[in-house]
This record gives C-alpha cells, sequence and structure tokens, in this order.
C-alpha cells in the first residue's frame, strides 16, 4: 500500500536526526492526530480515538523538520501511507508510517517564522551577458529566528531590514 495521505496533529515524540550508510539525512518522529465527532445529545464536541503515526523525512526536508519542530506542536503533513504487518515471536501488530513529502506548522494555533534557504546562484549558458540569479544575503540555514542573519535572509538587497512595512514589502522569493 502506498497511498497518499495528509494528517493534521501533534508532534507526540522528540524528533530524532540521523543519517543512513550513504550519508542521508533522515528524520523521525512520531504524530498523533485525534478525532473528535459532535454529540448532539449533550450538545459539545466528543473526543474519541487518536490515531499515532510514525514519520519519516528525508534529505532538505529532515534537516528543515529536525530544526523546526519539538514536540508537543501542532502540525500538517502530506506524505506516502505505508501500513504493515509485523511479527515477532508470538506478538504480531500493525505499524503505520507515513513518509514526509511536505510538512509545516498549523497556523491555526500559532505563529511561526519561515527563513528561506540560499540558493547558489544560477549560471546562464544560453546568453553571453550572464546575470546572476539572486540569492538571498548572508542567508543561514541554522540561524534562529529573530537574529540579524535570519533578518538579512529575507530582506531583499538594498533594503534596509527595520524599514520595510508588511503590507508594502516585497519578497525576494
Amino acid at each position: 500500500m502506498n497511498d497518499s495521505i495528509t494528517i493534521i496533529g501533534n508532534v507526540a515524540t522528540d524528533p530524532e536526526h540521523k543519517r543512513t550508510s550513504a550519508g542521508v539525512p533522515i528524520t523521525t518522529f512520531r504524530i498523533a492526530s485525534g478525532q473528535r465527532r459532535y454529540d448532539r445529545a449533550a450538545d459539545a464536541w466528543v473526543e474519541t480515538a487518536t490515531n499515532f503515526y510514525s514519520v519519516s523525512a528525508f534529505r532538505g526536508l529532515a534537516d528543515h523538520a529536525f530544526h523546526s519542530l519539538r514536540r508537543g506542536e501542532r502540525v500538517i503533513l502530506t506524505g506516502k501511507l505505508r501500513v504493515r504487518d509485523w511479527e515477532s515471536g508470538d506478538k504480531r501488530g500493525t505499524d503505520v508510517e507515513i513518509e514526509a513529502e511536505a510538512l509545516g506548522h498549523d497556523l491555526l494555533w500559532g505563529t511561526t517564522t519561515f527563513v528561506k534557504d540560499a540558493r547558489p546562484a544560477a549560471v546562464s549558458s544560453s546568453t553571453s551577458d550572464s546575470t546572476e540569479a539572486w540569492s538571498a544575503p548572508g542567508a543561514a540555514a541554522d540561524a534562529p529566528s529573530g537574529s540579524a542573519v535570519a533578518e538579512a535572509a529575507w530582506t531583499a538587497p538594498g533594503e534596509d531590514a527595520g524599514s520595510r512595512e508588511l503590507a508594502g514589502a516585497e519578497t525576494p522569493f
């Protein structure tokens, strides 16, 4: 079974970051997705069951997930669902895993700060007049949000980070 699924839930375990023997980054954690229904007799929402999923993210998504997510935070994720039956001696069970394709915080419950990774300048071989592609000046993936480096990653070239207005600011991405 290899179906796409979208889950909204809470990060249930601290994300763990590892590397495969080939050096590919991988981040794993569990997510808890609660279910509720409206009980007309009680005139209230009733919590029913909670489903738990094992989540794996690879490569750049793994790095970003590890540095961004914490236990208890509400997230939205989409990925490939795998349901596997397992046996170990006299024990049997079913493992439900999701290989994440995209994930992020659920903004219904709070705010987050986005820091875009710097991309290397593109080399154009189609014209003799080479122009460099825009890249975030001073961007660092591991810069803490609110830091000068993180702020510089969002500021367009020639713009003062302190003088921009949200409504009229141009985003460089």
